[in-house]
């Protein structure tokens, strides 16, 4: 099986939307539909900073995505990629879905001249965990977070 990873396009919404409804269940997070269309105009508006590329297989089916952004790094007066959502089907874990997901965000910051990629998972997603020790730094960074 090869996987071929791209830019998510102005026609991919239906596949993404199968994706994005699987990482939403994942972390047990209520999709509505006024969600789901907010990220995809994020997405496919060439003027927002969220962008997003996908992970097809040989049969064309999608089985991953990853979500990224432009952020500044204000103690190194440089600009970042942070990785906001990286999801792969159940089926394709473990194949090396994630690792392209993830180079392909990491070249599109080198293309991009940007200083570091970042990104946070859930402390019991071990799974996930395997995959980011062996391609990233783990950082003593505690997150925090205040609901408004």
């Amino acid at each position: 099986m090869t996987t071929q990873v791209r830019t998510l396009g102005d026609k991919d919404f239906f596949s993404w939307l199968g994706l994005f409804e699987g990482y939403s269940e994942f972390y047990k997070s209520e999709l509505t539909d006024e969600k789901a269309l907010q990220v995809w105009s994020w997405i496919i508006d060439r003027n927002h900073v969220l962008t997003g590329a996908v992970a097809v297989n040989d049969e064309g089916d999608f089985i991953g995505f990853a979500h990224y952004r432009e952020v500044p790094n204000t103690l190194g007066a440089s600009r970042g990629l942070y990785l906001d959502d990286l999801f792969v089907v159940p089926d394709s874990r473990r194949s090396g879905v994630g690792r392209a997901l993830i180079e392909f965000a990491k070249d599109y910051a080198k293309e991009n001249r940007l200083s570091t990629m970042a990104w946070i998972t859930a402390s019991d997603n071990e799974e996930a965990q395997h995959l980011y020790d062996d391609v990233a730094t783990r950082t003593d960074w505690v997150t925090y977070e205040i609901e408004l």
